[in-house]
């Protein structure tokens, strides 16, 4: 798997999100067995540009915890299996290889803001929105009860798997 990282926001003290990243998007696509090495695109931010991002995306004038920007429709969410015979090949880096999954834009304001109110730590909070993004990137959605709680198992799930808990304090 290939994270290509970008930290605008600064200096994160004690988080190490480039490795904490690559463990909870490793950790998510073989939940989701992906067969696929896979390539993800992730910018850390701040509320002023995730805002920007929102508004000029989303047609959404605020800031948000996180983006995702998938790079293909999936039939079914978490299903690879329309690659096997996907004619087009843009969805694999020509390069390398690898499936090319999309971008996550992370708001770290956010990340601490959502850790002190739900009363756990930045890392967790971190991982969770990692995992969520994730998700997104191949084709899970929120927008239904049904389909909200379905993301929050596999979340949890992976999450436990890593042993990051609601219990992990600052």
């Amino acid at each position: 798997m290939t994270i290509d990282y970008e930290n605008e926001y600064g200096e994160i003290p004690g988080l190490e999100p480039e490795r904490l990243a690559e463990q909870v998007i490793t950790a998510a696509l073989d939940y989701l067995n992906c067969p696929y090495e896979e390539r993800v695109g992730l910018l850390l931010t701040g509320d002023e540009e995730i805002h920007r991002l929102n508004l000029e995306h989303r047609g959404i004038d605020r800031a948000t915890d996180v983006l995702s920007f998938p790079m293909t429709q999936y039939e079914r969410p978490g299903d690879f299996s329309m690659f096997e015979e996907e004619e087009d090949v843009g969805c694999f880096d020509p390069d390398s290889g690898e499936l090319l999954l999309g971008d996550i834009v992370l708001s770290m304001d956010h990340v601490f803001a959502q850790a002190r109110e739900y009363g756990h730590s930045a890392r967790r909070e971190f991982a969770f929105l990692i995992a969520h993004s994730v998700l997104h990137l191949v084709g899970y959605d929120h927008i239904t009860e049904e389909e909200a709680g379905e993301m929050e198992h596999i979340q949890n799930e992976i999450l436990n798997q890593l042993n990051i808990t609601r219990e992990e304090l600052t």
